[in-house]
């Protein structure tokens, strides 16, 4: 059975809640909630501690259709990889712009529940806005930067286009040189994404504060290999493609064992204007 939020605004329950609402109205049955927002924006320890997904990097656009136009400006294959000194001489000159498409794709991640959990509304409305969404986040993580099996989604690691460069020398000045060559296509880095590891070097060296003080933020993700950082401009080069709507479903007995399964799904897709604004930094 489908559910409509009966707190459409969120400004009193969090998804967990309605969808403990609606699991306890039908006892036993499936449960679908329908829910007027993106679930991984509803994290709640998000609030409390600065760790930004790779959706903290990108604008958003909301759209009603599955496939949306937009433009693209892949660099010249002949054009200049750095800039000169006069506009004629940068690489943006030789822009080809053209219209492109960004297809939705759906993602999702299940969760098996405990034995008993449905039968407790506010243990169940916990374990889900703190359990089952930071599983979303993670396949959301992984999409953007691997793509979608359906191929609608690009992954930002696999971006035809996508410069690369060898890092071999300490991390700081590798930061600085890689931040600065993101910059000859004409953008801004404004982004990185990083595996744990790497991240943590940042907070011990001092880079990381003064990264944020250049307006650079930092995304740490485990789907992002030890020995690569992602560099770029990822506001001006991406746009996040959504029409800001979410599920939860339960299904009773789907899971491992008979366990209920309960389920978390959005629709996305990513819109990649400028692919060259992107730099692969590999530390191997």
């Amino acid at each position: 059975m489908r559910y409509l939020l009966a707190d459409p605004n969120l400004t009193h329950r969090s998804p967990g809640e309605e969808f403990a609402r609606a699991v306890a109205a039908d006892r036993g049955r499936p449960v679908t909630v329908r829910l007027a927002v993106s679930l991984p924006t509803t994290f709640p320890l998000a609030a409390h501690r600065p760790r930004y997904t790779v959706r903290h990097l990108l604008k958003t656009a909301t759209v009603v259709d599955e496939t949306v136009r937009f433009v693209a400006e892949p660099p010249a294959p002949d054009g200049p990889q750095a800039s000169g000194d006069r506009y004629g001489a940068t690489p943006e000159a030789r822009f080809s712009p053209r219209l492109a498409e960004a297809k939705l794709t759906e993602l999702s991640a299940s969760v098996p529940l405990p034995a008993g959990l449905v039968d407790d509304p506010a243990l169940l409305a916990a374990f889900v806005d703190h359990r089952v969404v930071v599983r979303l986040c993670t396949v959301e993580n992984e999409v953007f930067l691997h793509g979608s099996p359906d191929g609608a989604v690009t992954g930002l690691l696999r971006l035809p286009g996508l410069r690369r460069r060898a890092a071999p020398g300490a991390l700081g000045a590798e930061v600085v040189r890689a931040a600065a060559r993101v910059e000859e296509m004409g953008g801004s880095c404004d982004g990185i994404v990083v595996h744990p590891d790497r991240y943590w070097e940042l907070v011990h060296d001092g880079l990381l504060g003064r990264l944020a003080e250049a307006g650079v933020r930092v995304s740490r993700t485990r789907m992002i290999v030890p020995d690569l950082l992602l560099f770029g401009d990822f506001r001006a080069a991406v746009t996040l493609v959504e029409p800001g709507v979410s599920t939860l479903s339960l299904h009773p007995g789907a899971g491992p064992d008979g366990a209920d399964l309960v389920t978390a799904a959005l629709p996305v897709g990513l819109a990649v204007h400028l692919p060259q604004h992107f730099l692969l930094l590999d530390r191997q």
